[in-house]
């Protein structure tokens, strides 16, 4: 408590607790999404390479993609929420962890997705 100066009354600051950052857990989400999308794209891909298969992987794959490069860019804006300090009365954020786990998921998940189309395409074309 902190008393005002010239009149009976204090100040009190109440403790807010740290918050979880929404933006870490989206871009964990969306990571996971984009990876198993990637896996989505890989089977489409190597399965159904007779049955224009390569077709339904490159849609899959732009799904991926988007969903990756989302998880990667939730999850840089995530970490500098967190790091970003907090004066008393404000809030502070938490999940480093998740916003680290989210960019690395999207960008996997992104990659495999890439990877699994060029599977597509040199299985269909061989």
């Amino acid at each position: 408590m902190e008393p005002v100066a010239g009149t009976p009354f204090a100040v009190v600051h109440l403790d807010v607790p740290p918050v979880t950052s929404g933006l870490a857990v989206g871009a964990l989400v969306a990571g996971i999404a984009s990876i198993l999308v990637s896996l989505l794209v890989i089977c489409f891909g190597v399965a159904g390479a007779n049955y224009d298969g390569v077709w339904a992987s490159g849609a899959f794959t732009v799904l991926g993609v988007l969903a990756g490069v989302a998880a990667v860019v939730a999850g840089l804006l995530g970490h500098r929420q967190i790091r970003r300090p907090a004066q008393p009365p404000g809030v502070r954020f938490t999940g480093r962890g998740l916003a680290v786990a989210g960019v690395s998921c999207g960008a996997t998940g992104a990659l495999l997705s890439l990877l699994g189309l060029a599977l597509a395409l040199a299985i269909a074309l061989a």
